[in-house]
């Protein structure tokens, strides 16, 4: 059976940006995974500093679109900002429609402060499932993002990898049932 194809997408394009480090740290853990292939997908790149709405031609759009085509699942990682999700990665999402149906996707959400980016998850779940997408039951919280991680970009709490373990076995499991929904 081929390896699925599971994307880490980096929601936000903003300078000196936190969830940086959740997106490496999440990369780092997913290439341990057997039967799992993966790329860091950074919506900064894609959308270059511009706002391009989805209606206009893009060159880095296509980019997108044969990413998430070719995806068997996804993971957001999402900051909060001002009680929801960066602008940049709702234009991302409303580029394309038909390639995130029956995939299933899970969100990384992280915030300074102590819930780790619940109010961005409760905002982006209605749009998810909109695209027939299918979130995780639970997503992963990273609260206090200035203390999580060390200088070398290693978590300091150490229960992350087991949640992280868990995350990432459940969006396998979904993954492969949904492929077969797809074909």
């Amino acid at each position: 059976m081929p390896s699925l194809f599971i994307p880490i997408v980096l929601g936000t394009a903003r300078r000196e940006r936190q969830s940086e480090k959740v997106a490496s740290y999440l990369f780092g853990e997913l290439k341990r995974v057997e039967g799992i292939e993966s790329e860091m997908i950074d919506v900064k790149e894609i959308m270059s500093g511009e706002t391009v709405p989805p209606w206009v031609s893009n060159p880095n759009i296509s980019f997108w679109k044969e990413s998430a085509g070719r995806a068997d699942g996804f993971i957001f990682v999402v900051p909060e900002y001002n009680h929801g999700y960066p602008g940049e990665l709702k234009i991302l999402l409303d580029s394309l429609y038909q390639e995130y149906a029956y995939k299933p996707v899970g969100i990384a959400s992280v915030s300074a402060g102590y819930f780790g980016g619940a109010r961005a998850v409760e905002n982006l779940l209605p749009v998810l499932v909109n695209f027939s997408m299918y979130p995780l039951k639970q997503a992963l919280y990273f609260p206090n993002i200035a203390e999580m991680f060390d200088e070398n970009g290693g978590i300091k709490d150490t229960s992350y990898k087991k949640q992280t373990k868990e995350f990432f076995e459940e969006l396998k499991k979904r993954a492969l049932v949904m492929r077969g929904l797809r074909v």
